[in-house]
């Protein structure tokens, strides 16, 4: 589900890139949205990952 989301903000990102005057401000926030999702889905996976350097 989150990697989905971090997808379609990939797309949208793109869309709003090629408009001819693209909103910076949308734009910003898109990608802030997009990287707290990296960060939250590196979260998740790491707690699901047990730790290998033992």
């Amino acid at each position: 589900m989150l990697r989905v989301e971090h997808r379609d903000l990939d797309t949208a990102i793109e869309a709003l890139a090629t408009t001819t005057i693209p909103d910076q401000l949308q734009m910003a926030r898109l990608k802030k949205r997009k990287l707290r999702l990296r960060d939250e889905i590196a979260q998740i996976e790491d707690r699901l990952v047990p730790d290998l350097i033992a």
